[in-house]
């Protein structure tokens, strides 16, 4: 009799487990909902997709992903806490939950997904080399670039870009996309792995850089951005990617991109 009801509880008490379990998972958008904001976590210096300006005296972190964090929120009806920190501590940010998402010019890698969740992709870049516009002739095979320092943002695929498609370059890992440009300028490395549209909006603010005409190869293996969640969020998954689909059905989130990037020409 005793046997069966201690069998009796640990039943009941594995069967309250299995449940709570469960409702974790169903319920992470609620969690969200009942605290009221959606923090999202960001590396604000990839223009135009999060970068920091001045607006009305007050420094602001906007951006694609900056907008697209708002559309999310605005689904879960909460309001939106921007968290900014280097880009190597986004993701973890995530994982130790001091935030619910991260948006930051993020590529979804094989990696990457064994720890997080992601949405669908809503962008694709291309990388490309930012080069000083005075050397530019010097490049016109990626074997030119032999021997010589290339950086790639630390914790980034441009990293891997570096290492695996620029065959026998150097890469120097720095924290920050202006310590790159800055690296750059002084003539301390040759080059910068940056994705297309930030290195567009790099070169617009700096006259003297351009971006070389040889051209790193698009992989089809390579990963599009998407939105970072927590592994095993499958309700605030289907949210975030329902706003990814509809901007994307709408034309809206074009429009987000080009609005943004003419946006960051004039940020200087």
């Amino acid at each position: 009799m005793i046997k069966k009801l201690v069998l009796g509880m640990v039943g009941l008490v594995a069967l309250t487990t299995l449940a709570a379990c469960g409702s974790s998972k169903a319920n992470e958008v609620k969690t969200i909902q009942d605290k009221g904001t959606l923090v999202l976590s960001v590396s604000p210096d990839y223009p135009p997709f999060e970068y920091q300006t001045i607006q009305n005296g007050k420094n602001q972190v906007v951006g694609v992903d900056i907008d697209l964090a708002k559309a999310i929120a605005k689904k879960l009806d909460v309001k939106l806490k921007i968290s900014t920190m280097s880009f190597d501590n986004v993701l973890a940010s995530l994982s130790q939950g001091k935030s619910g998402i991260a948006i930051s010019g993020i590529s979804a890698t094989a990696a990457r997904e064994k720890s997080f969740d992601f949405s669908n992709v809503y962008y694709n870049p291309v990388n490309e080399i930012v080069v000083k516009k005075s050397d530019v002739n010097k490049y016109k095979s990626l074997s030119d670039f032999k021997g010589l320092k290339l950086a790639g943002q630390t914790g980034s695929t441009q990293e891997t870009a570096v290492q695996n498609q620029i065959k026998g370059s150097v890469l120097v890992s720095l924290p920050a996309v202006g310590d790159e440009i800055n690296e750059l300028k002084g003539g301390k490395i040759s080059g910068v792995v940056l994705e297309d549209m930030i290195a567009k909006s790099y070169v617009s603010e700096n006259p003297d850089l351009t971006i070389a005409t040889v051209k790193i190869p698009n992989l089809k293996s390579n990963p599009g951005m998407a939105v970072a969640l927590k592994k095993n969020s499958p309700e605030l998954k289907k949210k975030v990617n329902e706003v990814i689909k509809s901007l994307k059905a709408s034309g809206e989130l074009e429009q987000i991109i080009e609005k943004n990037y003419k946006a960051s020409q004039n940020v200087k």
